[in-house]
Order: C-alpha cells, then structure tokens, then sequence
C-alpha cells in the first residue's frame, strides 16, 4: 500500500518531471560518491574495494529512488501537483512574436544600462583622479 500510484492519471506529467528531475539529482550525486569511492585507497583486496564503490552507490541510488516514488504519490505532494498542473493548462502563453519582441527590449535594454553606468564609472573615475593628484 505504501507504493500505490495515488489519483493514477492526474497530475501525470508533473509527477513525472519532478521523479524525473529528482532522479537525475540523485543518479549525478551518486555518481560524484561512486568516483569519490574509486578513487580512495580502501584496506580491502582491489575486487572488494571496487564492489564496495559500485554497490553503496548503487544502493544509495535505489533507496533514494524509492523515497521519490514515495514522495510523489503522497496524498499531500501529489494533490500539490495535480493542482499546479491543472492550472498550468489554464495559463494564456504569450505568442512566438511576444516573446521575441520583448527579449529583444530587455537585451536593447540592459546594453543600454550597462554602457550608461560604463561611461558614468569612468567619468567619476577621472574625476577623483583628478581631485586627488591635480
């Protein structure tokens, strides 16, 4: 009962993702012990030391990817995500053309801020340049 799909078919592809997601966390982490294991001089026999470095890993990564399967079917995450999906599918998103005119003026924009505070810097610059040596 504890491994039960809760509301099977609702909120699917958040649910997903977001195992997805964690699953890919967890697999990098593991990864990173896994080659931090390899790479420690262990005081067990060559076979040992490898079945150590590849098991704990391994079994870390299964534990943890039991605890996601169990947090994402739990009653209160799952609602959670079957309501942020359905209203995901509500949301009115902007067209191709929007999203490209807009870009293009926070780009125009942030160029434009970056070489105004550009020139004022050197401006105060040689101002107190001046100030002090002249």
């Amino acid at each position: 009962m504890a491994f039960d799909i809760y509301k099977r078919g609702q909120g699917k592809y958040t649910r997903l993702c977001s195992a997805f997601a964690g699953a890919l966390i967890v697999g990098m982490g593991c990864w990173q012990l896994y080659m931090k294991l390899e790479a420690w001089d262990m005081p067990f026999s060559r076979k040992t030391a490898l079945w150590v470095a590849t098991m704990v890993p391994a079994g870390l990564f299964v534990v943890l990817a039991l605890l996601l399967f169990w947090l994402v079917n739990r009653v209160s995450v799952a609602d959670f995500m079957i309501a942020a999906e359905g209203e995901m599918k509500k949301v009115s998103w902007s067209s191709k053309q929007e999203i490209v005119a807009s870009t293009t003026i926070v780009i125009i924009v942030v160029v434009l801020m970056a070489a105004l505070l550009g020139i004022t810097d050197i401006i105060f610059n040689r101002f107190f340049m001046w100030l002090l040596l002249g």
